[in-house]
């Protein structure tokens, strides 16, 4: 049985004659952790908004579960990727609950109510996330953790196989950031949801990837084993910092 979910062939995006990324290729494996790493400006971002279909590429072929991208309506791509952004802008005040029930619209006929089964999903979400105690609270109350763990929540409402996040935890402090990437990590191994996350933190990534993508200047330069691609050549030759690997669970930079 085959157990690749997305597979990427050939991707590039050209704005004008600028290439933003270039010859992209790879693919992943059902249930799979994958970290995408590079500085600003590597393309990271552009190749997610490729695989969301945000964006059409300039050349090359996207598939998710062997069926290409573009054949795919919007409502039944909703079923199958659910993406976590860094930023998130409302114009409304939505209560947590109702941002977490978004994430069971491509389940819904127009103007439906919420079914039991909605409802009983969007609380084993907010459960799971730790967030059904905020399931009243104005979303625009919300601390930048939370805001976080409510749109993971939305994400995992719409029960998708591959869930893919943009930085998400880039703001946050510390602990937060160690609290979302705990949850990731549990979603990955209770639900076998693929991630597919960018990350600047390289030793989050070291410590919760089980693959990582690392981009440079528009190209995909290392795909493979965390632990082999998160060494101390590869980092120079990414970031152009000194880096050590401590106990190959810890990087520490070095200023230069």
């Amino acid at each position: 049985m085959d157990k690749t979910i997305l597979e990427v062939k050939d991707l590039s995006y050209f704005v004008r004659e600028k290439k933003i990324i270039e010859d992209i290729t790879f693919s992943l494996q059902k249930g799979g952790f994958y970290s995408v790493v590079g500085t600003n400006g590597s393309g990271k971002t552009t190749l997610l908004k490729s695989i969301s279909n945000i964006i059409e590429p300039t050349k090359g072929k996207i598939k998710i579960n062997g069926k290409n991208l573009n054949k795919f309506s919007p409502k039944l791509l909703a079923k199958e990727i659910s993406v976590v952004w860094q930023h998130n802008e409302f114009l409304f005040d939505f209560s947590a609950f109702q941002i977490v029930m978004m994430g069971r619209m491509p389940y819904q006929k127009l103007l439906q109510a919420d079914s039991k089964s909605d409802l009983s999903i969007v609380e084993q979400s907010m459960n799971k996330t730790n967030t059904w105690h905020l399931r009243n609270r104005s979303i625009k109350q919300l601390s930048g953790g939370e805001l976080q763990r409510v749109m993971i929540a939305r994400a995992l409402a719409g029960q998708t196989p591959l869930m893919l996040l943009d930085e998400p935890i880039s703001s946050l402090d510390i602990k937060h950031q160690l609290d979302i990437m705990e949850l990731l990590r549990k979603i990955n191994k209770e639900n076998n949801t693929t991630i597919f996350i960018i990350l600047h933190n390289l030793s989050l990534a070291l410590k919760y990837s089980d693959n990582i993508l690392a981009l440079k200047e528009g190209r995909l330069v290392h795909f493979g084993n965390t632990k082999d691609i998160l060494n101390k050549e590869n980092i120079k030759e990414l970031f152009d910092v000194e880096a050590e690997v401590i106990d190959g669970e810890n990087i520490i930079i070095h200023h230069q």
